[in-house]
């Protein structure tokens, strides 16, 4: 069954594909609470970085390190480079994915930097990221740098 917290960044996701974006939703969690909520949102801000996790990170607004050092990022995909750096950079402990069969990205790496990973092969998730990347691969290219 899927947690309360993945269900709030499935939300997410869902907003992000009904604003015309693509369907990735992100939540960060401290003791407990969420105090960001993010999805995608490239397409409707015309942004080159509005990964839903770059949203949620900016959505949470300037935490402390220590803050940090207490969260639960949860993304519906596996996250890329460049929030996984984000990730690392501010010495996030965790992530919870709801998917990674669509797109993996440095997870082995993420990992090495000690980061735990708990994949969850959601398969709302999974459908989600399916439909739009069938209907929709020229955009989804874009989103992944290809």
């Amino acid at each position: 069954m899927t947690d309360q917290f993945m269900r709030a960044a499935i939300e997410e996701a869902r907003k992000g594909l009904s604003e015309g974006g693509i369907p990735i939703g992100s939540v960060l969690i401290i003791d407990g609470k969420i105090v960001g909520r993010g999805h995608n949102r490239r397409v409707q801000s015309g942004s080159a970085i509005l990964h839903a996790e770059m949203d949620c990170f900016e959505n949470a607004g300037r935490l402390t390190a220590r803050d940090y050092q207490r969260a639960v990022l949860y993304s519906t995909l596996s996250p890329c480079d460049m929030c996984s750096g984000t990730v690392l950079l501010y010495k996030i402990p965790k992530i919870v994915i709801g998917e990674n069969r669509t797109f993996r990205g440095p997870e082995d790496y993420v990992k090495s930097r000690g980061v735990e990973l708990e994949i969850l092969n959601d398969s709302e998730c999974i459908k989600l990221m399916e439909d739009f990347i069938a209907s929709n691969p020229k955009l989804w290219n874009e989103d992944i740098g290809e």
